[in-house]
């Protein structure tokens, strides 16, 4: 993975929050705001997409995000390619990183919600024992 190119891709999405990185699947995994928005694969950039902006990414040309399963058989995921003219600035990425960001948000609404377990704020008191030194 090209470092120029994972850099590159933070300082594109930086203007939507706190973006970082992680290496994932012999690729690299974009979050902005703890929310998975992006990946690059075979050096190309893929954004977030769902049924609400599908549409607009198939408008403008851009590719869904493929591979192949170990049986041969092809997986589509829920990605397309950004478009070639985002690459080239962080204002020409934000509509359509906006429109992975919000994919994204709606993806985690529609989640069930895990309870979590409750912590106290206090930290546990230890016990001692309460024997006298001899």
């Amino acid at each position: 993975m090209a470092e120029e190119l994972v850099n590159h891709v933070l300082e594109l999405l930086a203007p939507l929050g706190r973006a970082r990185s992680r290496r994932m699947f012999g690729g690299q995994g974009f979050y902005v705001d703890d929310l998975f928005i992006a990946l690059i694969a075979d050096g190309r950039l893929y954004l977030k997409v769902d049924a609400q902006s599908r549409a607009v990414f198939e408008s403008a040309g851009c590719e869904p995000f493929a591979y192949q399963r170990a049986g041969g058989e092809r997986a589509v995921m829920s990605y397309f390619s950004a478009p070639d003219d985002a690459m080239e600035s962080p204002a020409l990425m934000q509509p359509w990183a906006r429109l992975a960001l919000a994919a994204a948000v709606r993806a985690r609404a529609a989640q069930p919600s895990r309870p979590r377990a409750s912590r106290s704020s206090a930290p546990a008191a230890r016990k001692t024992s309460a024997r006298p030194k001899r």
